[in-house]
């Protein structure tokens, strides 16, 4: 089963790490992703603030969900780099992370994501852009 399709008919059961962190999938499609998560008290660092890693992991996974579904049954991808640039701690409250894809070439991909507080046009908490390595399975 594909993963899309896995998460369409199971939500976030599909992907392991929705279901620890508690990320809701509220949309995906024609290379782009909405995720949503609700800021628990243990995701929060010494100083009382949504832990930076976090912020820069679901804007991985929204940016991944978006290019996945450009990619063909027989493609599957492997981050190769990223970069998070922070702009506003929360330490409660639902955030949500967009990810689209910028540029899809062969075997390298670009995506923004981007992390909002309350909806997905709020403000702004973070940046990130990533390339991807598209991998053909065989």
């Amino acid at each position: 089963m594909s993963y899309l399709k896995d998460l369409r008919e199971r939500g976030r059961e599909a992907n392991p790490f929705f279901g620890l962190m508690g990320i809701e999938v509220v949309s995906f499609g024609g290379g782009e992703a909405t995720l949503s998560m609700e800021v628990r008290p243990d995701m929060l660092n010494g100083a009382g603030w949504l832990q930076g890693g976090i912020y820069a992991a679901l804007a991985d996974e929204a940016m991944a969900l978006a290019l996945f579904t450009l990619l063909d049954e027989v493609e599957t991808i492997a981050t190769i780099s990223e970069t998070t640039s922070y702009f506003s701690g929360i330490s409660r409250g639902r955030i949500f992370s967009t990810g689209k894809v910028a540029r899809r070439g062969r075997q390298v991909a670009f995506t923004e994501g981007r992390v909002a507080a309350e909806s997905a046009e709020g403000r702004v908490l973070s940046k990130t852009s990533a390339s991807f390595s598209i991998i053909r399975r065989r």
